[in-house]
């Protein structure tokens, strides 16, 4: 715990130092951009370090060891992982000569912070305040368990990009390649479209009617998960589960872009999209609770509360309420952390304590007890 929040601590304070800087003249930087590009460095490194160098560590580690080792024995059918990942590890693991799967966990390591600290970056009105809420908010330990999905989530993110610029082919591309690690990416294309619509209040009043049929159907929409994902039969993940958590952190977000709607949001279709994206989470995560693990479709949605609420804080008028309100985010993060790195050691979650290959080694995996 104490390692945890030194690593959020000193990446934290680097985030801070970090200004968005445009380029003036091509090979020139100011000295900000300088500073930017040595802190941006240092973040990634000790992210990066943290992440690569962990064993055991995570939920599920274990069980994508096992997953490797199949693909690696040629038993593909065994294994519900995607193509793109069981590509991956056929590579890296031939070019290992051995089933390196510290490599695997390092590369996908790579690639979702480098992704991550760039959508934050190229997108966030305030990058330490993005960074902070980043790390406040649990989404760089998380990446610790179902490497998969957060990668595809880190590309979701950065996606967003193409989609408020309207390049749709770019941003579809995106989404095609991160699906071959994890398919539920491919929710995003309806779901980040419709957010960026202008809905009118009888649209949003027939979403709602629609929405109210997941409380009636719901045997019908089990069925089309399952359809979706035919190993999710007869298991524990088609259990449901109300995230209290994540619905208070919506509708705090919904509540805050409300009282500033028309100075943070009407005029801004980047802000508008923010906000349509956290009321579709907030409805997924009140309608849909009885869906095998409902906050991976949720986190497409509300991964947007990291640049929406600097988006939100640096358009109030009022310098009082700004600094008001910047406090009470800021304490409400510092609280969430808190409570996450409590139940970090639980069961589903299991990111304490934190154990590297330089001192420990892996525990059997199923494949060596049979």
């Amino acid at each position: 715990m104490i390692f945890y929040t030194a690593i959020a601590v000193v990446t934290v304070l680097l985030a801070a130092s970090v200004r968005v800087m445009p380029v003036y003249k091509a090979h020139r930087w100011s000295r900000q951009q300088a500073l930017n590009g040595l802190c941006l460095f240092s973040i990634f490194a000790i992210l990066f370090a943290v992440s690569a160098c962990r064993l055991n560590v995570g939920n599920d580690y274990a069980k994508y060891v096992e997953f490797m080792h199949l693909i690696a024995s040629g038993a593909y059918s065994y294994v519900p992982t995607e193509i793109g990942f069981n590509a991956l590890v056929a590579v890296l693991y031939k070019i290992s000569g051995y089933e390196n799967f510290l490599l695997v966990f390092a590369v996908f390591a790579f690639v979702t912070i480098f992704f991550f600290l760039k959508a934050m970056y190229e997108q966030s009105d305030n990058f330490g305040f993005s960074f902070f809420l980043f790390m406040a908010f649990g989404f760089y330990f998380h990446t610790f368990n179902t490497v998969r999905y957060y990668l595809a989530l880190a590309l979701a993110l950065y996606s967003i990009k193409y989609v408020l610029k309207g390049e749709w082919g770019k941003f579809l591309i995106l989404i095609l390649i991160g699906s071959t690690f994890h398919k539920s990416l491919l929710v995003v294309i309806p779901l980040y479209f419709l957010a960026t619509l202008s809905w009118k209040k009888w649209q949003l009043a027939i979403m709602a009617v629609f929405s109210s049929s997941f409380f009636f159907l719901q045997d019908f929409y089990l069925k089309v998960v399952v359809f979706l994902y035919p190993s999710y039969a007869d298991t524990e993940y088609l259990e449901g589960g109300i995230s209290w958590f994540n619905i208070m952190r919506c509708a705090g977000v919904l509540v805050l872009s409300l009282l500033y709607y028309k100075d943070a949001v009407k005029d801004s279709r980047r802000n508008r999209f923010y906000f349509y994206c956290n009321l579709g989470a907030l409805v997924l995560y009140v309608c849909c609770s009885f869906l095998p693990i409902i906050t991976r479709i949720g986190y497409y949605l509300n991964i947007t509360q990291i640049l929406f609420l600097p988006a939100i804080v640096a358009r109030i008028p009022d310098k009082r309420q700004k600094k008001f309100f910047s406090i009470m985010i800021v304490l409400a993060a510092l609280g969430y952390f808190a409570l996450y790195l409590m139940r970090a050691g639980n069961d589903g979650i299991r990111v304490l304590p934190y154990q590297t290959f330089m001192f420990y080694d892996m525990v059997p995996i199923l494949s060596d007890m049979n």
